[in-house]
């Protein structure tokens, strides 16, 4: 390729700037346990001191519980990777190690690793991944239901390494069609797959062109490549090759250079930062965008004597060059759909995972105290991309999906970039206020006929399960909690229930008209659009019909909720037999037709992706641009610990910290200046969380709710009421100022506010047991289409 006969610093510059292409600021690195199962290995390259002949008294392979030591050490460190490394087939020379897999109950060293890989993603939850050597395609699949990813280094493709005096002589198992063989079968199986080149062994420029084009062009066939290592050789004590020169840093540069640009943007091109010593930061400009596997535990047993950077170290040398250090999964992004992941390992993979395919920054999740954390200030400028849609979101500019998509990425000092714009925002729009309502959230039922896989709060009609019974109140136990209500100081109930089979649009019709004549001040903010679609249809109603005749009642707003994400692909996933996004915008849009203001949500961080969420950002704007009728978008992390969808191992365990965070700061800015008020949740956030949330974007603290059974059902362990003066406290502990509103942001009258202040404690709830009802009749639902 011409290209690479440029000089050195203008290849360089080229594959720095494709890699910045393909990944922005991204610097990968993999937390690891290196699991050496055994070191009995039937080849005799010229430069390993891995392999070693067995010892007498000494194990071929390590134990279970050898395995599992090391395992549980990575999982206590934050790993999520156990690199599984070992010889090929020893048993085919060895009787030792035959012996001993006879011992252990197996005839071959993959079917003894195979044991082990599935007892550490069992007991342990890290992700293995495998380098076993050259292997079967019948090999190779009974590793995919335990092993994330495998691994097999092409090295090179000369077949003179392979003769008297090479590197590979006496090596069967490196030979080039051997090795291109196994990885071309992982393509024919979709295993996600790590290969490369070891460059200084012998080998030619021209040999390692054509090794770097080997592997692109399997993997323009089968697309399972998802990484490709430049590793160079260091010569070792008590090989063959121990006088061997070593590849000089010039050489290593020009080799990643040339992969990069052979290779393209988009692969995921890795170089040992151990191998490189002190000057491993270099290996950044010329195109790498991962570190590879770093252990904080074990050593690189295949070089042991070049010692793992500190993370610490790591993280300020990538930073030191404008990259963002970021832990991945064994598996990249791209990688882990259903195609290249077995069902068996799905658990793991989305336990350990956040919202993009990378690691989990740390163990927190909704519902739970957040950590004490330090506010960080950025200490570089924000990238150009992210810098330029920051600037335009805060002129007004209308942000697309794939700008959105890109603000979601943003890792780094580019989220404090965001955070800081939206709370500048924010501050611009609503100045230094920030608002709560006094409310009381009643559920009247949760008995409900759907059964979507979040929820933890809907129970049966008469069944027990996860927390809690059914139950079915009186209307008489709801009016006593309205009054109650009222003369703590609220200005609002907000009522929601399960959809109950027994209902019909005529109960919530009798139900907000006995609201309204038992306290008429109170402000109605009731029905979820799933209610309001499913009353509708009980009664044979258009839905403007059917919205305008709770209006007359007294209904005076509706709460945005069964949104989800709206987006069908993961409504399919989540809540199949739910209203869908067409239907969710029908009815919400209709009750701003009619005159009815509602609220908006977002319930995020489950098996949904940034790209959901820009498009459901997207059809919210689109619809306030329409209507004008949304008061407040309210984004609602997903609470994973009661979820029946989570306990199944089917979603990720809610988003992270970062996620939440961007998620209130991107929506301030995608929905400006159409939708003015964030709200943040101390519910699923907590009074830590909500106060950062505050500082980025969000104005509004939301209900003080009184009772909360949604988020407690779910696992979230914060209360069940934050009375006026906490979020007040809370409020002006940020140096800004409380306004207690109402429902449509109006002002509370002063001796309404002074119950709120004054306010006794509840009485006990009494959650009224189920009773027979007649079934709601099933009628054509007339469209307003």
């Amino acid at each position: 390729m011409e290209e690479l006969s440029a000089p050195l610093p203008t290849l360089l510059a080229r594959a720095a700037a494709s890699r910045d292409a393909g990944h922005g600021r991204i610097q990968s690195w993999s937390g690891k346990v290196f699991i050496p199962l055994t070191q009995l290995c039937r080849n005799l390259c010229h430069y390993c001191t891995f392999s070693q002949p067995p010892k007498k008294g000494e194990r071929a392979y390590l134990t279970r519980e050898e395995v599992l030591a090391v395992a549980r050490a990575g999982q206590a460190a934050g790993c999520t990777e156990a690199l599984f490394t070992l010889g090929d087939k020893p048993e085919l020379r060895f009787a030792a190690a035959r012996d001993e897999l006879a011992a252990l109950g197996h005839a071959t060293t993959i079917s003894y690793l195979r044991e082990m890989c599935a007892a550490v993603l069992a007991e342990t939850g890290l992700l293995p991944h495998v380098n076993a050597g050259v292997m079967t395609a019948g090999e190779l699949a009974s590793l995919r239901p335990v092993s994330a990813s495998m691994g097999l280094m092409l090295e090179s493709v000369s077949e003179r390494l392979c003769e008297k005096g090479g590197a590979h002589y006496r090596s069967p198992d490196k030979a080039p069609a051997a090795r291109l063989e196994t990885i071309r079968l992982a393509g024919e199986l979709a295993i996600p797959f790590t290969t490369g080149v070891l460059i200084g062994i012998g080998e030619t420029r021209e040999e390692r062109i054509e090794a770097l084009i080997a592997i692109r062009d399997l993997h323009a066939q089968y697309g399972h490549i998802q990484e490709v290592i430049v590793q160079n050789f260091r010569a070792k004590e008590r090989t063959p090759m121990a006088g061997a020169p070593e590849p000089g840093m010039d050489d290593l540069l020009w080799t990643i250079a040339a992969a990069r640009l052979i290779l393209g943007p988009a692969m995921n091109i890795q170089a040992p930062p151990n191998l490189s010593s002190d000057d491993f930061g270099q290996l950044v400009e010329a195109g790498i965008n991962d570190w590879g596997g770093v252990s904080p535990v074990t050593p690189d047993h295949v070089n042991p004597e070049a010692p793992w950077p500190e993370i610490a170290r790591l993280r300020e040398v990538t930073e030191a060059r404008g990259r963002d250090l970021v832990q991945r999964l064994p598996v990249y992004p791209g990688w882990q759909g259903e195609r290249w992941i077995d069902p068996a390992l799905r658990r793991a993979l989305l336990a350990a995972s956040d919202a993009e395919g990378f690691a989990r920054a740390d163990e927190w999740s909704p519902g739970i105290a957040l950590p004490a954390r330090e506010r960080r200030e950025p200490s570089r400028p924000a990238s150009p991309a992210v810098a330029g849609l920051i600037e335009r979101a805060q002129a007004g500019d209308l942000l697309g999906e794939d700008e959105i998509v890109t603000l979601f990425a943003a890792r780094g000092d580019d989220v404090e970039h965001i955070c800081a714009a939206a709370n500048d925002l924010r501050r611009r729009v609503n100045g230094e206020t920030i608002t709560y309502v006094v409310n009381r959230n009643i559920n009247y039922t949760n008995i409900c006929t759907y059964r979507c896989g979040f929820c933890a709060f809907s129970k049966g009609d008469m069944a027990e399960a996860l927390r809690g019974r059914p139950y079915d109140l009186d209307q008489d136990e709801v009016i006593r909690r309205v009054r109650e209500a009222w003369d703590r100081g609220a200005t609002e109930v907000c009522l929601q229930g399960g959809i109950h089979p027994h209902y019909t649009g005529q109960t919530y019709i009798d139900l907000a008209r006995a609201v309204r004549e038992a306290v008429p001040q109170m402000h109605i903010h009731a029905f979820s659009p799933l209610e309001i679609r499913q009353g509708a249809a009980t009664l044979g109603l258009d839905l403007a019909t059917y919205l305008t005749r709770l209006k007359a009642v007294g209904l005076g707003t509706l709460p945005g909720t069964a949104a989800e994400i709206l987006d069908d692909e993961i409504r399919a996933v989540i809540c199949p037999d739910k209203l869908n996004t067409a239907e969710w915008l029908d009815v919400i849009g209709t009750a701003h037709a009619v005159g009815l203001k509602t609220t908006s949500t977002i319930m995020f961080g489950h098996v949904d992706s940034p790209r959901h969420w820009a498009r459901h950002l997207i059809r919210l704007r689109e619809l306030q641009q329409r209507t004008g009728g949304i008061t407040e978008f309210v984004p609602l992390p997903f609470v994973p610990m009661e979820s029946p969808m989570a306990l199944k191992g089917q979603t990720r365990l809610g988003p992270t910290w970062r996620e939440v965070r961007l998620m209130h700061a991107i929506a301030r800015l995608a929905l400006h200046p159409h939708i003015t008020s964030i709200q943040t949740s101390w519910v699923k956030l907590g009074p830590d969380g909500v106060r950062a949330i505050l500082e980025g974007g969000a104005n509004d603290l939301g209900g003080t709710l009184m009772n909360e059974s949604i988020s407690r059902a779910a696992g979230a362990q914060h209360g069940q009421e934050m009375p006026p003066e906490a979020m007040e406290a809370l409020i002006r502990s940020l140096g800004r100022i409380p306004r207690q509103r109402t429902t449509l942001y109006g002002e509370v009258p002063e001796d309404v506010r002074a119950r709120g202040f004054a306010a006794p404690q509840l009485a006990p709830l009494v959650q009224t047991a189920p009773r027979k009802r007649a079934r709601a009749p099933h009628k054509e639902v007339l469209t307003d289409a």
